[in-house]
């Protein structure tokens, strides 16, 4: 899928991050799926992405995506279960060569997906309007202009968010058949599934929220 480069969050000196592990151990999945599938719809967009126990490639283990685009031509997601370690909003901003003064605290940067793995994107609450990359719906937003980290910073941010480095894609028609071959189950999104600092047992909390397959 492609999107726009202007403005993108776009990271040079994170090779630290890149370098360390990204296995999670997380407990074995329990629990009842839900009665009721997702509405009809030809986009997943919204939905939760969740792996299968046994899925077979090694990147996508036990891993939680919010699906945050679907439609004819592929799909785009964030993995949100696996992260890479805090940085300073000040670092960032001088990282993207914007200026740093009058900002303070620091973030937790997220492993997005193995695309682009240099490239920056914030999942928020849709409260915060400004210069979106997309809408996925009423709830939910990405964003990859850099002004979105000076506002977090300065408290004039969205309400909640991550900031997520690469991303997983799918070409055209390629998760419907990672679904079809049950590679994955789909579960709701929540802000607590999506913004929750607490990994551990993110992927079995979505697990266990599972739609029924039918």
């Amino acid at each position: 899928m492609r999107f726009r480069q202007e403005g993108d969050l776009i990271f040079r000196l994170l090779p630290k991050f890149l370098a360390i592990a990204l296995a999670v151990a997380v407990p074995a999945a329990t629990g009842s799926p839900r009665a009721a599938p997702p509405a009809e719809s030809h986009s997943l967009a919204g939905q939760l992405l969740v792996a299968k126990p046994g899925m077979a490639d090694p990147r996508f283990r036990q891993t939680v995506i919010f699906l945050a685009r679907h439609d004819e031509t592929g799909a785009f997601g964030l993995v949100l279960n696996r992260t890479l370690g805090p940085l300073s909003f000040a670092e960032l901003l001088t990282t993207m060569r914007a200026d740093p003064d009058g900002v303070e605290g620091s973030i937790v940067v997220h492993f997005g997906g193995p695309v682009e793995p240099r490239r920056g994107f914030i999942l928020h609450s849709a409260d915060y309007a400004k210069s979106p990359l997309f809408t996925v719906n009423d709830s939910y937003s990405v964003t990859s202009d850099p002004d979105i980290l000076r506002a977090m910073a300065t408290g004039h941010g969205p309400a909640r968010g991550i900031l997520a480095i690469g991303y997983a894609g799918w070409g055209a028609g390629q998760l419907e058949r990672e679904l079809e071959r049950k590679d994955w189950v789909l579960a709701p999104a929540s802000d607590d599934l999506l913004f929750g600092s607490d990994q551990r047992d993110k992927w079995k909390r979505a697990y266990d929220r599972r739609y029924l397959d039918i």
